[in-house]
Formats: C-alpha cells, structure tokens, sequence
C-alpha cells in the first residue's frame, strides 16, 4: 500500500481530514481537498492512483466529477462514498466503471479491503 497516491473529496472537512489520517497512518499518501472543483484542479495537476469520492457534494457533485474523470482520466479507479441509503443501487447507472460504494459511516477495515480490491488486475 505503500507509495499510493489517494486523492479523497468529501465537503465534509472534519470527516474527510479524520479519514485522511487514518489512510495515512496505513501507509498512504492522501491528499483530502472539499470541494469537486478543487480535486478536479488536483487531478489534472497531479493526477492520483485511485480517487475516494463522495456523491453529494455541493457546486460540482460527485457524479458530475465523476463523468468528468471518466472521460479525462479513464484510468483512475474511483470508490464512491455516500451517507444516503440505497444511494448505490440509484447511482449504479451514472457510476459506469465504478463498482465500489461505501456507506458513510466508513469501516476503515471495509474501506482499505475495496482499496485492495480496486486495485487489483484484472
């Protein structure tokens, strides 16, 4: 896990920068920014290995983001985060490659296993 380069976007700030330290403590290199149009600035500065996303946000949604990376960076696997239930069967549709929904509140457990599994070839 070490040397992964996880960009996490979640206007929730004290969520988002617990959950940051956290990953960091695991090994990962996590940069947490709150806002959709501000990770999308990071991506195409500094594009990372695997982005943690959450669906509603503010401004620039999720999902929004999400179309945006998929055409701009096909490449960059993303787990969706949502604290609203059954939001992954509604998303599935828009969420294309996506796979992997986590519900907040997130088990770090639950969250590095889908980690490990999106990264995984093939």
């Amino acid at each position: 896990m070490r040397n992964l380069k996880l960009l996490l976007v979640d206007d929730e700030e004290e969520f988002a920068s617990a959950l940051a330290e956290r990953l960091r403590l695991r090994g990962i290199d996590v940069r947490a920014v709150f806002k959709g149009e501000d990770a999308l600035r990071r991506v195409e500065d500094d594009p990372p290995d695997m982005v943690l996303l959450d669906v509603w946000m503010p401004g620039l949604g999720g999902m929004e983001l999400l179309k945006i990376l998929r055409q701009r960076h096909p490449g960059i696997p993303v787990i969706l985060l949502t604290g609203q239930g059954g939001a992954d069967e509604g998303i599935g549709s828009g969420a294309g490659e996506t796979t992997e929904f986590l519900m907040k509140p997130i088990d770090i457990d639950d969250l590095m296993a889908k980690i490990m599994n999106t990264l995984r070839p093939g």
